[in-house]
């Protein structure tokens, strides 16, 4: 699933997601449930307005953002 993530650079530079765009809906993030680093990407455990939670990654080759799980109602 396509996703845009919308991130705020802290003070040491890491990304922090902040919004989720799916399909042209922004979903607002209310808290980072879960963060961990695998061999090729970077995954957020985020829980967004509504109560659902998305576990999102980032290559860390590319930058490219994409959908690796979800469960809540549908976006």
């Amino acid at each position: 699933m396509h996703v845009r993530v919308e991130c705020y650079a802290g003070h040491r530079g890491d990304e922090t997601p902040r919004r989720l765009v799916v399909a042209d809906r922004p979903l607002e993030v209310v808290a980072v449930v879960d963060r961990w680093l695998g061999p090729d990407h970077r995954y957020f455990k985020l829980r967004v307005v509504g109560g659902a939670t998305w576990v999102v990654r980032q290559d860390l080759d590319s930058g490219a953002w994409e959908v690796a799980s979800y469960e809540g109602a549908a976006p």
